[in-house]
């Protein structure tokens, strides 16, 4: 794809995340994505596509035979493989957002550096065309029902701004509003008696990638009180919906909306 004064975009793309390659393909540019992360599995056809590493753990030399013109990237937790790759002299775009907003405005600069703003517009417009109609669903319950997510079990940490925010859209209360605020996992570290405190009616939980287990949750020292444990209202949300910042999102704000709803009219 060419711009207007006849100069190429990127033609081969090297995506370190699983919600670059899904932006990538869903703007249009999915034929030109020549490697993704291992964790990358949306859209189907990004799984026929060369792997080049972990989220953190990456084969340099991977990508180099890649001969890439871009490389995605998100987030300081890639500073160093994106420090060794603009050494190599590559060029990267490494967006790092944190909350919903964030991730529509990674949307639009993504697309529009792969020549895509149009496709990227529209997928935005999508996306928020779709909260609209969740939050003016949701506006009409009485009640907001108290609602932890877990995003890691040892130390217990709550959910990043964007998981937050997507609870309030759902029709929930976030329990830890205040934590949104962290950029770090280390500053979203919660005592497990905080949240038996706190009281949710409502335990969502997703540990980034490993599976989780509602029963050790349950099963914690004085959880026994806790309104969600009493009620089994301890539910799993699968991390690529919740966890990746991209259109996958809107999986998770679904999939949070449903249970919510369900807890309204149970």
């Amino acid at each position: 794809m060419y711009g207007k004064t006849g100069v190429e975009f990127p033609q081969r793309i090297v995506c370190l995340t699983a919600e670059t390659a899904e932006i990538a393909h869903l703007v249009g540019a999915g034929e030109r994505v020549v490697g993704v992360p291992g964790t990358a599995r949306r859209p189907e056809a990004v799984r026929e596509t060369a792997r080049v590493g972990g989220f953190t753990t990456f084969r340099v030399d991977r990508i180099l035979a890649l001969e890439p013109d871009l490389v995605l990237a998100f987030s300081d937790l890639q500073k160093d493989v994106v420090c060794d790759l603009i050494g190599a002299g590559l060029p990267v775009l490494c967006t790092n957002q944190r909350s919903f907003d964030d991730v529509l405005r990674a949307v639009l600069l993504i697309g529009g550096a792969l020549g895509c703003e149009p496709a990227a517009r529209a997928l935005v417009q999508d996306m928020q065309d779709e909260v609209k109609q969740i939050r003016e669903y949701s506006s009409l319950w009485p009640d907001r029902p108290r609602v932890y997510f877990e995003e890691w079990p040892d130390p217990l940490i709550a959910g990043i701004r964007w998981v937050s925010e997507l609870i309030e859209i759902a029709g929930g209360r976030d329990v830890f509003p205040e934590l949104r605020e962290q950029q770090s996992a280390r500053g979203r570290v919660v005592r497990p008696e905080a949240v038996i405190e706190r009281d949710p009616q409502i335990i969502l939980a997703s540990w980034c990638g490993k599976p989780v287990d509602p029963v050790l949750i349950a099963g914690r020292p004085g959880w026994d009180r806790i309104a969600a444990v009493k009620a089994g209202q301890v539910h799993e949300i699968e991390g690529e919906d919740i966890l990746s910042p991209g259109p996958s999102l809107m999986l998770g704000l679904k999939r949070i909306h449903e249970i919510i709803q369900a807890f309204q009219t149970g």
